[in-house]
């Protein structure tokens, strides 16, 4: 075990009582997108995130990673992390003072402003992650997440350090691990040159309150099934009010939640 955090991308020099590898073949922009993951599995990171265009973007520095082991703020010969639920029941929780160690390491340089850098508990109980969620991530200087473990963390740390909690969905997973992979890949994607085509975040599922339309491409027939005639057609009027009549009918049909929600900002406009 090492008490070096994991780093990826370009990390900038900066004070910390932890030594951290700053002589990686990938050093840091300065000023680029940061997130900063504690976790009890490091080596999980950058997982999925580095590979095709996030992970492109990670080696060219346009955002970085840094992977904080949770373990090495253990307490004593085992560095322990856990313990009993006090009350009783089932499983172990998440020690505030362990915790505690790991976010004050994790903001080492952060700005104390959570609207420039969101302090996040990947939680079941947290507000559902979404779009939104991820443009307003995108829009800071960086984000650090807090991936729980058992059943979860001491509600004293979170409340101590005002932790906003946010979920992936209605269901439960043994880590925050894969949760926080998923929701710095839907921010990661919308920073400035990750994707390289700016309408491409414009025009995709969630932009605009609504579901995708179909997508098609070559062969123009497949298994006798054609490609709608209108994307054939060459008129660009024609297809866009094709795909965002499309857009709507599988929104009202599949998602009642989003189309109610996008006929009330309509609604609004009027």
């Amino acid at each position: 075990m090492t008490d070096t955090p994991k780093s990826h991308g370009r990390l900038s020099i900066a004070a910390s009582l932890i030594p951290r590898d700053l002589m990686g073949p990938t050093p840091q922009l300065q000023g680029a997108w940061q997130a900063r993951i504690i976790t009890l599995f490091p080596d999980a990171f950058p997982g999925v995130l580095g590979e095709s265009l996030t992970g492109k973007a990670l080696q060219e520095g346009l955002w970085g990673l840094e992977a904080i082991d949770l373990r090495q703020f253990g307490e004593g010969k085992h560095r322990n992390v856990d313990d009993t639920p006090t009350g009783g029941g089932a499983g172990m929780v998440l020690r505030p003072d362990v915790v505690a160690k790991a976010l004050t390491e994790a903001s080492r340089g952060t700005p104390q402003d959570r609207s420039r850098w969101p302090l996040i508990y990947l939680s079941p109980r947290g507000k559902p992650f979404d779009q939104a969620t991820a443009r307003r991530w995108s829009t800071t200087q960086g984000i650090t997440l807090l991936c729980g473990r058992f059943e979860g963390v001491d509600q004293r740390v979170l409340d101590a350090f005002d932790i906003e909690e946010v979920s992936l969905g209605d269901f439960v997973l043994t880590g925050g691990e894969i949760a926080a992979q998923a929701m710095l890949d839907a921010t990661v994607r919308l920073l400035p040159g990750v994707l390289g085509n700016q309408a491409s975040t414009e025009e995709e599922s969630f932009s605009e309150g609504l579901l995708e339309h179909p997508q098609y491409t070559r062969p123009a027939e497949w298994q006798g099934r054609p490609v709608p005639d209108v994307l054939l057609s060459g008129h660009h009027g024609k297809i866009a009010a094709w795909r965002q009549a499309q857009s709507e009918a599988l929104t009202q049909a599949r998602r009642p939640d989003l189309w109610a929600a996008h006929q009330a900002r309509l609604a609004d406009k009027r």
